[in-house]
């Protein structure tokens, strides 16, 4: 997640526009003006971009958020059938550093984006299979907050870009992608030798001895399950039911399947993918609007990314909470706080410092709803879909932040484009997690016959 982070935002430094004294649009470049200073600092300034159009300046990071939605759809579903969460974890961690490091080589706007398109399908499944592996491993009581660990290291990694980008600050952006991706390619083999598979995924694909030698190695004499002991042998027991209950299918899409035989878990997928579509879209948002607020781009985006470590307390200490009014709440104060944003247009420091302010808060409230909102799609649906529903959930995300980097680019000439857009997205959307069901307290369930039976108990 540390890397899955960099990678994200990265561009916040790699296609900033430079600062202008005036509009150099209307002068011509050819013998009027240059670039002070080293003129591919950033991508605008090596392609000569500062006049292009919205749609040049915003592909590259749509591309990027275009690769995570198509490779969602096509290799969320084989981390429940046969590649498993830890080996396309370790696939996607390293296919994204090797190409973000190959990126330094594009020749032009066109290749670079093709690039951001690959690394975004590379990473598309990180987010999903490391949430998933840890969630997994752990009694119900330890779900919440062992869930939380994903995004602090989501933060670490966000917060080391402000650093890395002032210490490159008079390098090419080439620098950049360099001192991110190589770490991450020592990182992936790292990870390959000692991360290990979930054991409820061995389980579920019939690898009983596998998965009882490694709950053994977790707990030797005992494993903790659904508030209880469980010897050896109940565990053997336990496995083959899961297993007889379960499609073990070689077909890669048949989770998908499964859970669009169901009714309720259609319905359940829709209301949760309409409302990730708006808390990704502010939640990519507004970090990558942080150039346009006019403040030092290194500072604002530290304290931008700072703010990730509140929203993290923040869910930490509602893990006893129901999960709807908490993210229909904090969903509120992000689209209140976006909408007063977008209509601040005067150049006035006090209400300039408000902006920054506001747009700080939102950024604090939408991050509190976005970690407990994938918490949340864990514990809706069962095993058996689990790791596809939560990647369909991540799409809808990364669906909504497609138009991020547009609305962006609009946003330079009137916020309204921008966090007028967010404020009205994400309230609208927010409204659908009125039709989901409360999981707090509910123990995770593995096949779509247990989670029926568990919910007729709590209506």
């Amino acid at each position: 997640m540390f890397f899955d982070a960099q990678q994200s935002f990265i561009s916040i430094f790699t296609d900033a526009h430079p600062s202008e004294a005036s509009d150099i649009c209307k002068i011509p470049r050819s013998s009027s003006w240059a670039w002070d200073g080293l003129s591919p600092k950033t991508i605008i300034s090596q392609w000569h971009l500062e006049c292009a159009s919205s749609f040049i300046t915003g592909l590259p990071q749509s591309s990027f958020f275009m690769g995570c939605l198509l490779a969602g759809f096509l290799l969320a579903s084989s981390a429940d059938s046969s590649l498993g969460r830890k080996n396309l974890l370790f696939l996607s961690c390293l296919t994204m550093s090797i190409v973000s490091s190959i990126i330094v080589f594009s020749p032009n706007v066109w290749v670079y984006s093709a690039f951001k398109f690959l690394i975004g399908f590379c990473r598309s499944s990180i987010g999903t299979c490391s949430l998933v592996l840890l969630t997994e491993r752990v009694q119900k009581e330890w779900r919440f907050r062992v869930g939380v660990l994903e995004y602090i290291w989501f933060t670490l990694g966000f917060m080391s870009l402000p650093g890395i980008a002032y210490v490159h600050r008079h390098s090419s952006w080439k620098s950049l992608y360099l001192w991110t991706s190589i770490p991450g390619i020592f990182y992936s083999l790292f990870a390959y030798i000692f991360v290990t598979e979930s054991p409820r995924w061995l389980l579920m694909r019939g690898r009983e001895k596998e998965a009882m030698a490694m709950l053994k190695g977790i707990t030797p004499d005992s494993t903790e399950e659904h508030g209880g002991t469980i010897t050896s042998s109940q565990l053997a027991e336990l496995a083959q039911q899961q297993s007889s209950a379960s499609s073990t299918s070689s077909n890669p899409y048949s989770s998908i399947r499964e859970l669009y035989e169901k009714t309720w878990a259609l319905k359940r997928l829709l209301a949760v993918m309409v409302l990730g579509f708006g808390i990704g879209m502010v939640y990519f948002g507004i970090p990558l609007n942080m150039g346009n607020l006019g403040f030092n781009i290194y500072l604002s985006t530290f304290f931008n990314a700072l703010l990730d470590i509140p929203a993290f307390i923040a869910t930490y200490l509602l893990d006893n909470c129901r999960r709807k009014p908490s993210i229909l709440g904090f969903c509120i104060a992000t689209g209140i706080s976006c909408l007063i944003c977008g209509v601040i247009t005067t150049n006035d420091e006090i209400l300039r410092k408000m902006k920054l302010g506001l747009a700080l808060i939102s950024f604090f409230s939408v991050g509190t709803a976005f970690n407990m909102f994938l918490i949340y799609v864990i514990e809706l649906f069962p095993t058996c879909v689990r790791n596809i529903a939560t990647s369909m959930a991540r799409q809808a995300i990364v669906f909504g932040a497609i138009f991020s980097p547009f609305l962006i680019s609009e946003g330079r000439k009137n916020d309204l484009f921008s966090y007028g857009v967010f404020g009205v997205v994400i309230l609208c959307s927010a409204s659908c997690i009125l039709q989901l069901f409360e999981t707090t307290g509910l123990t995770l369930s593995d096949t779509m016959d247990q989670q029926e039976r568990k919910e007729s108990r709590n209506v």
